[in-house]
């Protein structure tokens, strides 16, 4: 007779149980998914504000906004 492999019984107050118990709950648990979402989205807006530092302090891009600030104050 070949021996088969049987799932252990899930009884309360046993070790096995309490550790499933406890992943179930800890996978389900979503309490910090909010906290996590606007720590990303913030990430985000920095590094696009540091791109836009450094494409801003570029010589060509400020003569650019020079020369719009320079016609929108004379053309009043």
């Amino acid at each position: 007779m070949i021996p088969t492999r049987r799932t252990p019984t899930l009884r309360t107050g046993t070790a096995t149980f309490t550790r499933r118990a406890r992943i179930r709950s800890a996978l389900a648990d979503e309490s910090g998914a909010a906290t996590a979402e606007y720590a990303i989205a913030t990430l985000a807006a920095v590094g696009l504000a540091g791109l836009l530092v450094t494409i801003l302090r570029g010589d060509e891009v400020r003569g650019m906004l020079a020369e719009l600030v320079r016609r929108a104050l004379s053309a009043g």
